[in-house]
């Protein structure tokens, strides 16, 4: 997960001499970290030089529509004419939708009766504001995932903590670490606001969990406390996962599985530019170089939608030939509660031993 940007429209570059658009996580960064200069002192490092893999191609699962569907902790309630309409916890929360380009199911009074909208500059790169037509808000209120204790939050970005969408890979991943009967290492890089760090942590995982930005890394910590977490092993780094990767390459720390969720442009703590497909595939490549032998999943999932799943299909299949295995790449989707429509949110690939 990853601070406050809209992680699917932030795929422009920022404007000249203009800050740049938030995104919920950058490489290294996060979603919504402050914009920082490059610092010109920090040598450039080479290109890392990539070359196609030997071996037979993984199999491959596609398309694999990945599905959310209402429950008692979150429920997209309807959406339409560039709009949602949402239930966390015990608030009803309205906020842009680019791609609800249909129109709305439910009656007008059922979206007036929301807790909170947000309000103002709703172009990707604008920061905007809440409003509340009841009851003035505080910033954060208490929420659940699958009985997980977080943070729920009021971003200037729109965004509140979590990305409902991403549960499907989380319950996969807690399968697989429940399943592997023995200890499993889990990165999670970009890791946003750490509910995927937590769902890790709670089925037996060791977890390191690395976001550019001090905001987000000091919410997640205060997510750990309120989960009742704090004594599983979880290392909250603040660093630019790039750089974090390619020094664990170095340093030969291995990982069992790897999650990654990369912004499709942002900067990291020290200026570091990360472009999304100029720099995925070597990002990709590190990805498997810090794996154990005896690997069990690397999950991406990219929130550009200028992309089509096959693109990080293949680039995954060809970065992990040779290992066995399959790749299952497709959409993340929620299931809407009003019309049952399928509001899609993002592509994924993820490599499965």
């Amino acid at each position: 997960m990853k601070p406050f940007r809209d992680k699917r429209r932030d795929s422009r570059p920022p404007a000249k001499g203009g800050a740049e658009p938030p995104r919920r996580r950058d490489a290294g960064l996060t979603a919504g970290s402050e914009p920082k200069l490059q610092d010109r002192s920090e040598p450039t490092a080479a290109p890392r030089p990539l070359s196609r893999r030997d071996g037979a191609l993984p199999a491959e699962h596609l398309p694999l529509i990945l599905e959310v569907g209402p429950n008692q902790d979150y429920a997209l309630l309807d959406s339409g004419a560039g709009e949602k309409l949402e239930q966390y916890g015990p608030y009803r929360i309205v906020r842009p939708e680019g791609q609800a380009i249909w129109q709305k199911a439910l009656p007008a009074r059922d979206w007036e009766r929301a807790d909170a909208i947000f309000t103002g500059d709703t172009d990707e790169e604008g920061i905007g504001r809440w409003r509340f037509p009841k009851t003035p808000l505080g910033e954060t209120w208490p929420m659940k995932h699958d009985g997980i204790d977080y943070l729920g939050r009021f971003t200037s970005f729109r965004h509140v903590g979590v990305f409902p969408e991403q549960a499907s890979h989380w319950d996969h991943m807690a399968g697989l670490i429940a399943a592997a009967k023995r200890p499993v290492k889990v990165l999670n890089l970009f890791g946003y606001t750490g509910l995927a760090s937590l769902v890790a942590a709670r089925a037996g995982a060791e977890v390191t969990h690395v976001d550019a930005s001090k905001k987000a890394i000091g919410w997640a910590r205060e997510n750990q406390e309120m989960a009742g977490l704090s004594q599983k092993p979880i290392r909250w780094i603040v660093d630019d996962a790039v750089k974090f990767a390619e020094r664990e390459e170095r340093r030969g720390s291995r990982y069992d599985i790897i999650l990654f969720d990369p912004p499709a442009y942002g900067r990291g703590p020290k200026g570091e530019v990360w472009q999304l497909f100029e720099d995925l595939p070597a990002l990709t490549d590190i990805c498997r170089a810090i794996l154990t032998p005896k690997p069990l999943a690397v999950v991406l999932t990219a929130y550009s939608i200028r992309a089509s799943f096959f693109a990080i299909h293949a680039l995954m299949r060809d970065t992990f030939a040779g290992m066995g295995g399959t790749v299952e790449s497709g959409e993340l989707i929620i299931r809407e509660k009003s019309a049952g429509r399928a509001l899609s949110t993002s592509l994924f690939s993820r490599w499965v031993a």
